[in-house]
């Protein structure tokens, strides 16, 4: 029997808290960085970059804004054009984080995430989703070597951007049990401590106070439940811990909604519905989205349920290696009568 030494990437920097911007300069000199590609989206150019360049003003700083709708060849031909740089910071929200994360994968350097909103759990994730050849897709990326989250930033979030993040992370208690079942049903194998991460993860969050969606308590808590749910994927090697039947609903979506919402919103509602499948932990899902008003927010949206039963239709299809609840046809079917029999549900939904 010979022994294995399990070697896990995990985050040199990782810094949550308020007004951590204004000591990003400090940060950073403790690190062998001298020439930093730093890239922005729209918001992030236009609210922090003179606020970043003056934080950074002890490395030499290429600034580059991108839109949100470069494909990979694009981003790989833009990366590979700019000047010599030995750290990636990417500053904003979900795609240009992913942009990032891509790049210093490519170029192998190391990634700095300074996400503005927690909607999502990738800025702390070793995976990204990016459009390849006009389809999206999850594809490998840099694991962060940093991690800098201002909750004075996150704050001015508006609440749907934390609302989504709220529904990506209550999917780990779905995607858990999809793994358990995946290992009863001999598809997969369940890394005990990535599991162990996810569900600690998920509910430091549950017992927070919710009376308040910008209490910092609850952002702090958030933004580090989901980065210890993007640190279970590099330990398990796949999205497993945090990913699931909610999140190939989502993905589903993606494709044939003809008004996508927010991946975390859209996740959100799956894990909702894949809950009442699985009859696992329905009630605590059901009292954070109702303290934290996530259902009256979704109520608003107008979100059609015939997409939704598309959706759950076709999510085998997006990930046929996987084995969760939904491809067991019996269970398949039982999402579909919770889409038209739970009350809740017909109020969510527009028609």
């Amino acid at each position: 029997m010979t022994n294995t030494v399990t070697n896990i990437p995990i985050p040199s920097i990782l810094e949550i808290g308020s007004d951590v911007l204004s000591r990003l300069d400090g940060i950073l000199k403790r690190h062998p960085f001298s020439n930093a590609i730093v890239l922005f989206d729209e918001f992030s150019n236009t609210t922090l970059k003179s606020k970043i360049e003056n934080a950074l003003s002890h490395l030499s700083i290429e600034c580059v804004k991108l839109d949100d709708t470069k494909d990979i060849h694009e981003l790989l031909s833009s990366a590979f054009s700019w000047s010599r740089f030995d750290v990636v910071i990417a500053v904003g929200g979900g795609k240009v984080i992913d942009y990032g994360k891509y790049v210093a994968f490519s170029r192998r350097s190391p990634f700095i995430s300074i996400p503005t909103a927690p909607s999502n759990d990738g800025f702390a994730s070793s995976n990204c989703s990016l459009m390849v050849d006009g389809k999206k897709t999850t594809v490998p990326a840099r694991v962060p070597y940093g991690i800098i989250v201002d909750l004075d930033i996150i704050r001015h979030a508006p609440d749907r951007f934390i609302l989504a993040g709220i529904g990506d992370l209550m999917s780990n208690l779905t995607a858990l049990y999809d793994w358990e079942f995946e290992e009863k049903n001999g598809v997969g194998s369940v890394n005990a401590f990535a599991y162990m991460l996810s569900k600690k993860a998920v509910n430091s969050f549950i017992r927070t106070p919710m009376h308040e969606l910008k209490n910092e308590i609850l952002l702090k808590e958030l933004v580090s439940s989901l980065t210890m749910g993007g640190i279970s994927t590099v330990i398990s090697g796949n999205s497993a811990p945090i990913s699931g039947s909610e999140h190939l609903i989502s993905h589903s979506l993606e494709i044939i909604s003809k008004t996508p919402q927010m991946h975390g919103v859209q996740v959100g509602i799956a894990t909702y519905i894949m809950a009442k499948v699985q009859e696992h932990r329905i009630e605590r899902i059901e009292k954070v989205f109702s303290r934290t008003g996530f259902f009256d927010y979704v109520k608003t949206i107008g979100l059609i349920k015939a997409e939704y039963k598309e959706a759950i239709l076709m999510s085998t299809s997006i990930k046929p290696n996987r084995y969760t609840y939904l491809h067991d046809s019996s269970y398949r079917q039982r999402a579909l009568e919770i889409l038209d029999d739970d009350p809740l549900l017909q109020e969510i939904f527009a028609g």
